[in-house]
Protein backbone atom coordinates (compact mmCIF):
# COMPACT_ATOMS: atom_id res chain seq x y z
CA UNK A 1 0.00 0.00 0.00
CA UNK A 2 0.96 3.78 -0.19
CA UNK A 3 -0.31 6.33 0.84
CA UNK A 4 0.25 10.32 1.11
CA UNK A 5 0.20 12.88 4.25
CA UNK A 6 -3.52 13.91 4.04
CA UNK A 7 -2.74 16.58 7.04
CA UNK A 8 -1.28 17.06 10.42
CA UNK A 9 -3.32 19.35 13.15
CA UNK A 10 -1.28 21.83 15.51
CA UNK A 11 -2.86 22.95 18.82
CA UNK A 12 -2.09 27.10 18.59
CA UNK A 13 -1.94 29.32 21.65
CA UNK A 14 -0.98 32.38 19.27
CA UNK A 15 -2.91 32.17 15.78
CA UNK A 16 -0.86 35.46 14.61
CA UNK A 17 2.22 34.20 15.59
CA UNK A 18 1.69 30.78 13.65
CA UNK A 19 0.57 32.11 11.00
CA UNK A 20 3.27 34.83 10.39
CA UNK A 21 6.00 31.86 11.35
CA UNK A 22 4.49 29.59 8.76
CA UNK A 23 3.60 32.47 6.04
CA UNK A 24 5.86 34.62 6.18
CA UNK A 25 9.08 32.95 7.50
CA UNK A 26 8.94 29.32 6.04
CA UNK A 27 6.92 30.11 2.67
CA UNK A 28 3.82 28.18 3.21
CA UNK A 29 0.39 29.53 1.67
CA UNK A 30 -2.56 30.05 4.57
CA UNK A 31 -5.71 28.95 3.50
CA UNK A 32 -9.39 30.23 5.17
CA UNK A 33 -7.70 32.96 7.09
CA UNK A 34 -10.41 35.91 6.68
CA UNK A 35 -13.43 32.74 7.69
CA UNK A 36 -11.68 31.35 10.42
CA UNK A 37 -11.12 35.45 11.99
CA UNK A 38 -14.57 36.21 10.94
CA UNK A 39 -16.10 33.17 12.55
CA UNK A 40 -17.00 30.75 9.22
CA UNK A 41 -14.41 28.81 9.86
CA UNK A 42 -13.21 26.63 12.88
CA UNK A 43 -9.33 27.20 12.09
CA UNK A 44 -7.17 28.25 9.60
CA UNK A 45 -5.06 25.75 7.44
CA UNK A 46 -1.07 25.55 5.91
CA UNK A 47 -1.18 24.38 2.14
CA UNK A 48 1.70 22.05 1.60
CA UNK A 49 1.02 20.71 -1.74
CA UNK A 50 -2.28 19.87 -3.57
CA UNK A 51 -2.94 16.99 -1.62
CA UNK A 52 -1.42 18.13 1.95
CA UNK A 53 -2.29 20.26 4.50
CA UNK A 54 -1.60 21.62 8.04
CA UNK A 55 -4.37 22.76 10.16
CA UNK A 56 -4.00 25.39 12.46
CA UNK A 57 -6.36 24.60 15.15
CA UNK A 58 -6.70 27.09 18.39
CA UNK A 59 -5.70 25.28 21.82
CA UNK A 60 -9.27 26.25 23.46
CA UNK A 61 -11.07 24.22 20.78
CA UNK A 62 -7.96 21.27 20.82
CA UNK A 63 -8.92 21.17 24.56
CA UNK A 64 -12.84 21.06 24.07
CA UNK A 65 -12.57 17.66 21.31
CA UNK A 66 -12.34 14.40 23.28
CA UNK A 67 -10.55 12.29 21.16
CA UNK A 68 -11.47 8.96 21.94
CA UNK A 69 -9.89 9.89 25.53
CA UNK A 70 -10.63 11.35 29.15
CA UNK A 71 -9.72 14.95 29.65
CA UNK A 72 -7.25 14.50 32.46
CA UNK A 73 -5.62 11.82 30.28
CA UNK A 74 -5.43 14.07 27.16
CA UNK A 75 -2.28 16.81 26.68
CA UNK A 76 -2.99 20.15 25.60
CA UNK A 77 0.24 18.89 22.56
CA UNK A 78 1.20 16.40 20.87
CA UNK A 79 3.11 13.93 23.54
CA UNK A 80 3.88 11.76 20.84
CA UNK A 81 5.25 13.20 17.79
CA UNK A 82 8.85 14.42 18.23
CA UNK A 83 8.75 16.04 15.02
CA UNK A 84 7.30 16.96 11.50
CA UNK A 85 8.93 17.68 7.96
CA UNK A 86 8.68 19.37 4.96
CA UNK A 87 10.83 19.11 2.32
CA UNK A 88 11.03 22.39 -0.53
CA UNK A 89 12.51 22.50 -3.74
CA UNK A 90 16.56 23.38 -3.72
CA UNK A 91 15.91 26.84 -5.32
CA UNK A 92 13.62 27.52 -2.14
CA UNK A 93 16.42 26.35 0.26
CA UNK A 94 18.72 30.11 0.59
CA UNK A 95 15.95 31.93 0.78
CA UNK A 96 14.00 30.02 3.50
CA UNK A 97 17.81 30.37 5.14
CA UNK A 98 17.82 33.84 4.81
CA UNK A 99 13.88 34.61 6.09
CA UNK A 100 14.91 32.54 9.25
CA UNK A 101 17.69 34.81 9.94
CA UNK A 102 15.49 38.01 9.19
CA UNK A 103 13.20 36.76 11.72
CA UNK A 104 15.72 35.96 14.39
CA UNK A 105 14.39 31.77 14.08
CA UNK A 106 16.94 29.65 15.55
CA UNK A 107 18.22 26.76 13.75
CA UNK A 108 18.18 23.92 16.92
CA UNK A 109 20.15 21.98 14.89
CA UNK A 110 21.46 21.34 11.37
CA UNK A 111 22.42 21.66 8.39
CA UNK A 112 22.77 17.91 8.25
CA UNK A 113 22.00 15.02 5.71
CA UNK A 114 19.31 13.12 6.65
CA UNK A 115 17.36 9.91 5.56
CA UNK A 116 13.83 10.33 4.25
CA UNK A 117 11.19 9.46 2.19
CA UNK A 118 12.98 9.82 -1.01
CA UNK A 119 16.57 9.24 0.34
CA UNK A 120 19.47 11.54 1.91
CA UNK A 121 18.37 15.10 1.83
CA UNK A 122 20.29 18.32 3.57
CA UNK A 123 18.05 19.15 6.25
CA UNK A 124 17.60 21.68 9.42
CA UNK A 125 15.52 21.42 12.59
CA UNK A 126 13.57 24.63 14.12
CA UNK A 127 11.07 25.40 16.69
CA UNK A 128 7.86 27.43 15.55
CA UNK A 129 6.35 29.41 17.74
CA UNK A 130 4.36 26.82 20.03
CA UNK A 131 7.10 24.81 20.15
CA UNK A 132 6.66 22.16 17.68
CA UNK A 133 9.81 21.16 16.50
CA UNK A 134 9.75 21.38 12.47
CA UNK A 135 12.44 19.44 10.01
CA UNK A 136 12.36 21.57 6.61
CA UNK A 137 14.56 19.64 4.14
CA UNK A 138 15.94 19.50 0.04
CA UNK A 139 16.50 16.62 -1.90
CA UNK A 140 19.38 16.82 -4.26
Amino acid sequence: MKAVLDHIVLAVVDMDAMLAFYCDVIGLQAERVDAYRDGRALFPLLRLNDTSIIDLLPRTLWEMQSFGSTPQQRPGHFPNLNHFCIAVDAGQWQPLLARLTAAAVEIDSGPMTLSGARGDALAIYVLDPDGNKLEVRFYD
